[in-house]
């Protein structure tokens, strides 16, 4: 008989890639839950939580913090960023920030920068 043990399970999964840690199926994940997943100190998961805007757990009616499935994974990148990847927490905001970027952008935006663009390289064109 096996006894399931999250702390082992926490241990293994810090040297883990993103997207190889299974994240159970559950819509809310307590603070402690993610900690064990994550493989990473709660103390550490509130400081991101002040540093990234993308982590935003919602709070109980008792004040705990209630991460869902997107918090875990935001997490689990940010950790790769600066652990792996050595980022510094303020490089790690930026690359995150840069790679949504494209997808903030309504399809009339990317319209009307792709025509101020054109018409600033037509001008060039016109200045030679």
């Amino acid at each position: 008989m096996k006894i399931f043990n999250p702390l082992l399970i926490g241990l293994a999964m810090r040297n883990e890639k993103p997207n190889q840690i299974k994240i159970p199926d559950k819509l809310y994940f307590k603070i402690g839950e993610v900690s064990k997943i994550c493989g990473l100190p709660t103390h550490v998961l509130r400081f991101w939580e002040s540093e990234f805007k993308k982590i935003k757990p919602r709070r109980t009616e008792t004040g705990q913090r209630s991460y869902t499935r997107k918090d875990i994974e935001t997490i689990l990148k940010i950790k790769h960023l600066l652990h792996e990847k050595k980022f510094t927490i303020e490089g790690a905001r930026k690359y995150l920030n840069a790679r949504t970027e494209p997808d903030s952008l309504t399809g009339q935006g990317v319209l009307e920068e792709l025509k101020v663009e054109l018409k600033s390289i037509r001008d060039m064109l016109d200045d030679n």
